[in-house]
């Protein structure tokens, strides 16, 4: 289960920006087809935080749907199951390329004043 060093990283990114500064919440982005289980880096989070800046924070996981667009076009659509690009224009298929669903990104962070 990768997700456990995800998650790992997470916390070390967060701890690290944050200081010796108490961190009350952070929110991260997980796109559909980026390849982690946003609800094992849940499961993972409050072990990981333990004993760091990060210990007791809400974790808030947004997740992100995946999305092309057509370069010819500029046609956008959701992807289907397994990130193949839906039929959103009648251009080649080849010609459509993913602009959301890939990224794991702390958005924010929200520290104790």
């Amino acid at each position: 289960m990768h997700e456990l060093s995800i998650t790992r990283n997470i916390v070390a990114l967060v701890a690290e920006a944050a200081g010796h500064r108490k961190v009350k919440r952070v929110t991260v982005a997980i796109g559909e087809h980026a390849g982690v289980m946003s609800e094992a880096v849940a499961f993972c989070f409050d072990v990981v935080a333990q004993r760091t800046v990060v210990e007791g924070a809400v974790l808030e996981i947004i997740k992100i749907a995946g999305r092309v667009r057509c370069e010819g076009c500029g046609a956008e659509s959701p992807t289907g199951p397994a990130g193949a690009a839906e039929a959103g224009c009648a251009c080649s298929p080849t010609r459509r390329r993913r602009i959301a669903g890939d990224e794991l990104v702390v958005r924010s962070m929200e520290i104790e004043d």
